[in-house]
């Protein structure tokens, strides 16, 4: 999320806003289709909503970097926003249920609902491989994981291996026509996977 909102205060993109805030509302009419009530999770996404729009510059309500770093770290701010990822990944993963099953079966006896309950929209539920493939397709936002390579450590070498998550690689053929057009460029969110956790990277 902060390397998202970051990257929207420093480049004022407002052409990537709008493209992710059409895919914003596909997302709720995804959910609002799988039976989801709309006040289970509507201020989750107002949330998002508003953290984005405050990092556009010319009006009131118009933050900078320091104040970005605050409002993150804000518990209630970050609760609400990722829980709006949350159920952005549950209703993605339901909807292309056919495409994330084997990726499912092969992690746990669920079914794809019975994942998205349990493994997604619970708080302290770690993200994995298919979390990041649903949420990467669902806002259309390329995301680049660094790895760090130990096997090679006892020679004195570390390498560094990546993936891209690229959303055009994994949706559907009919997203196109639903506003689902991802961001037409190389990955500019940079994580580094460790156990358990990720870290922002920031090219040098």
């Amino acid at each position: 999320m902060f390397s998202y909102l970051e990257h929207i205060l420093e480049t004022q993109d407002r052409a990537e806003v709008e493209r992710i805030l059409k895919n914003i509302e596909q997302c709720k009419m995804t959910l609002s289709g799988l039976g989801y009530i709309e006040f289970t999770f509507e201020d989750f996404f107002s949330m998002f909503i508003e953290e984005l729009q405050n990092v556009l510059q010319g009006h009131e309500t118009s933050i900078g970097p320091e104040e970005l770093l605050e409002r993150t770290r804000d518990q209630t701010t970050s609760d609400y926003v990722v829980m709006f990822f949350r159920f952005v990944t549950s209703g993605e993963i339901q909807r292309r249920a056919e495409f994330f099953e084997p990726f499912i079966s092969g992690l746990t006896n669920s079914t794809v609902t019975q994942f998205c309950k349990s493994s997604v929209e619970p708080m302290g539920e770690e993200s994995d491989h298919v979390h990041i493939i649903a949420l990467s397709d669902a806002l259309g936002v390329p995301i680049r994981v660094m790895y760090l390579d130990r096997s090679s450590c006892d020679t004195g070498n570390l390498s560094v291996n990546h993936h891209d998550f690229i959303p055009a690689a994994n949706s559907s053929e009919g997203d196109a026509a639903m506003g689902l057009n991802p961001a037409e460029e190389k990955p500019y969110i940079t994580l580094l996977y460790r156990p358990g956790h990720y870290d922002i990277l920031y090219p040098k």
